[in-house]
């Protein structure tokens, strides 16, 4: 008989660390516990408000260790309150999905945790893609949000045919988001946007080379009894997205708000070694 595909280690993914180790009922206890710091709790809290003067768009997100990281808005218009609350939902399933999956590797667990992921990036394109960069056949917004949705349903259910390549294809995705980030960087002169980019990219790097090396060098880090470089995916991925964030915004806002001047601030202060970058906005003084 076929094991029940809510079964305990029915997944066709195990990662590199020990399985029921520390837990009985926690398969992979280290990785279950990153992905409720760096996903679980990733953008949980989405608050909203407006100053006239000088309006923070996006506040502050902060990584506990292992724990949570908050990213609270403040003073985007009514549009974008709908837009960050459709993406809430994704998000929030996103670190649900990633901890039911490591916590029993099954085989739903492991498609909930990459779809949530899929279903994430689609709303992020459908809101914040930029429009210079549509294909030529869309046109507007509406019809842009029709072709992600084609897509994305199809990218699902191809997801069931080979569940070990997901991760993979997933991944690939990261590479057009570093384009578009190089394509807009050609447009800028801001040296702290360049900085950002550059802190961000550097954080990705650290990411990527962790999972692949959980995934294609597991059999050294178990010989040295240091089999966790996944769960070390999990926060530095949380870390890329720290800064992606708000670079992601920045952009779009000098697409959909052009009245106002965008501005890359850190807090505390740019002097501290750790940094917590948010985007403030400047609206230009009216001539008479």
């Amino acid at each position: 008989t076929m094991p029940s595909i809510f079964s305990y280690q029915s997944a066709e993914v195990d990662w590199c660390e020990g399985n029921f180790e520390r837990s009985a009922v926690i398969a992979e206890y280290y990785n279950t516990v990153s992905a409720e710091g760096g996903w679980g709790r990733l953008l949980q809290e989405l608050l909203w408000g407006s100053r006239r003067d000088r309006t923070a768009l996006f506040a502050f997100l902060l990584l506990a260790p292992l724990d949570s990281l908050v990213w609270r808005v403040l003073g985007w218009g009514a549009c974008s309150e709908l837009q960050l609350c459709h993406l809430k939902v994704p998000l929030l399933l996103a670190g649900i999905f990633s901890m039911y999956f490591h916590m029993t590797l099954s085989y739903v667990g492991q498609l909930l945790d990459e779809l949530s992921i899929l279903w994430t990036l689609a709303v992020a394109y459908s809101f914040w893609y930029p429009q210079a960069y549509f294909p030529k056949c869309i046109k507007t917004r509406r019809h842009f949000f029709w072709l992600t949705g084609i897509t994305t349903v199809i990218s699902t259910l191809m997801s069931f045919i080979k569940p070990t390549l997901n991760a993979y294809a997933l991944n690939c995705i990261a590479f057009h988001l570093l384009y578009l980030t190089w394509k807009e960087l050609k447009k800028c002169n801001d040296k702290r946007v360049h900085r950002m980019a550059a802190v961000m990219v550097m954080w990705w790097a650290l990411a990527i080379t962790s999972w692949i090396s959980d995934r294609w060098l597991c059999w050294l880090w178990q010989a040295i009894n240091f089999p966790y470089f996944h769960s070390f995916w999990h926060v530095l991925i949380a870390l890329s997205l720290l800064y992606c964030c708000p670079l992601v915004i920045y952009f779009d806002v000098s697409y959909e708000m052009p009245s106002f001047k965008p501005r890359l601030e850190y807090w505390p202060s740019d002097s501290w070694p750790v940094v917590v970058p948010y985007v403030t906005l400047e609206e230009p003084h009216k001539q008479c």
